[in-house]
């Protein structure tokens, strides 16, 4: 659900901004079915579940962003729409994990227990989702911010990024993305929640 919402509200920025694509492809939904792909959504998941790393994606939500009224920061602000749900999802489930213990008492153990666990998870993973898709390289939002800010006369930066940045994207998963998003998702969590992920 949490990859849904974050699809879902980079239709609804669009749909704020003058674009109705995703609208009329019947999008702006929360029901999973209609976000599936049979890729990021079937396939990817089972073979990284076995791997141990589990790994997907929804089905990505259309925009013209030809239609957007703001045509320099309107791909901007859809772009950062997803990522912007996920950590205000991730802030209203830290915030429980933070406050929720002040009324343990009058909540029974097993269920306090584990609703914590499950808060935590939903925290952490909506973490891990923004700051991955906060990443300034093609295909996620995060170059959608950097195309937004970069000088035009670094418009070739931009071409070469979007020529080679699924591959820049392929290494940094691999070879580098742990040791960044894992210890910057451990650090907001505990920003957040006053502890570390369960």
């Amino acid at each position: 659900m949490s990859v849904v919402i974050h699809e879902v509200s980079h239709g609804y920025a669009a749909l704020r901004l003058g674009d109705r694509t995703a609208q009329l492809e019947g999008r702006l939904t929360l029901n999973p079915l209609n976000h599936l792909d049979p890729v990021g959504s079937v396939i990817v998941p089972i073979v990284s579940s076995l791997a141990g790393i589990p790994f997907g994606w929804a089905k990505p939500v259309p925009y013209n962003p030809y239609n957007l009224r703001n045509q320099k920061w309107g791909p901007a602000i859809v772009g950062a729409a997803g990522p912007g749900a996920n950590i205000a999802l991730a802030v209203v489930f830290g915030m429980l994990v933070r406050f929720l213990p002040e009324f343990s008492r009058f909540i029974p153990g097993p269920f306090f227990f584990n609703f914590i666990a499950v808060a935590s998870t939903i925290a952490s993973i909506n973490l891990f989702l923004a700051f991955f898709n906060l990443i300034p390289l093609p295909p996620l939002d995060g170059s959608k911010l950097l195309f937004a800010i970069l000088p035009y006369r670094y418009y070739h930066a931009q071409q070469f990024l979007e020529q080679y940045g699924f591959y820049i994207l392929i290494f940094f998963i691999f070879f580098v993305g742990g040791g960044i998003l894992l210890p910057l998702v451990r650090w907001a969590f505990y920003l957040i929640s006053g502890s570390f992920p369960i």
